[in-house]
């Protein structure tokens, strides 16, 4: 990734945080076996500051939209704190395979990692640890469906493994679901109540180019070229 395009996915900035559009299909941070992460190109994002931002969450290598950095140690320690206590609201938009035969709901699933010698893959457990999703249709089309997600607690792959739970895997999940195309899960805003006596930060994050025909399909063409990049 170039200086350019990571400047170029800056969505907000101000004195304490900046939000990007992570791109799908990199890292956000080095794994154990190495290779290429949005993190190694943070220092094009200091803006005048000695340090590079931090990460204050973590979205799926294959997940796109909104990503939130803490410009220093105490924006950091206040983010980490709205995020551990949930003040931080996330919109998610899916494409689906298969419909829902509701219009709304919520899942109330425990996960659980499906195996320790697996990596972070997880399952949904009665002896997991809490985990609630609310899901809204926005859209159906030919076999998918396009869903707004908002978790309501942080798990690993959550809204992968509940949808896929509840016999909608997320299209192209190679772990959770069928495979065979790119990840169409995408953080499309985050709200972050972070000022005192303000409005919170709310920021949207444009869809990614290959899930506009999958948007399309599900009877919202004219939103999918708007917000299209």
């Amino acid at each position: 990734m170039t200086k350019d395009e990571l400047a170029a996915r800056l969505l907000y900035r101000d004195a304490m945080m900046l939000v990007i559009n992570k791109p799908g299909g990199i890292a956000v941070h080095r794994g154990p076996k190495g290779g290429e992460s949005l993190e190694d190109h943070f220092h094009v994002l200091r803006f005048g500051l000695p340090r590079n931002p931090s990460l204050a969450h973590r979205l799926d290598r294959e997940t796109s939209g909104c990503l939130v950095l803490g410009r220093h140690r105490r924006a950091l320690e206040k983010l980490g704190l709205l995020f551990k206590q949930g003040k931080v609201q996330k919109i998610y938009w899916a494409i689906v395979e298969g419909s829902p035969a509701e219009v709304e709901g919520l899942i109330d699933l425990p996960l659980k990692r499906l195996d320790p010698g697996r990596g972070w893959w997880m399952k949904a457990d009665p002896s997991g640890a809490p985990a609630q999703t609310r899901w809204r249709v926005r859209g159906r089309g030919p076999g998918l469906s396009l869903l707004e997600l908002s978790p309501l607690t942080g798990r690993t792959h959550q809204l992968r493994v509940h949808c896929a739970a509840l016999g909608w895997p997320i299209l192209g999940d190679c772990i959770y679901g069928r495979g065979g195309t790119r990840l169409h899960l995408h953080a499309k805003a985050i709200m972050i109540p972070f000022y005192k006596g303000r409005a919170a930060v709310q920021v949207e994050a444009p869809l990614p180019q290959h899930m506009r025909e999958g948007v399309a399909l599900c009877g919202l063409a004219e939103l999918a070229g708007e917000m299209g990049v």
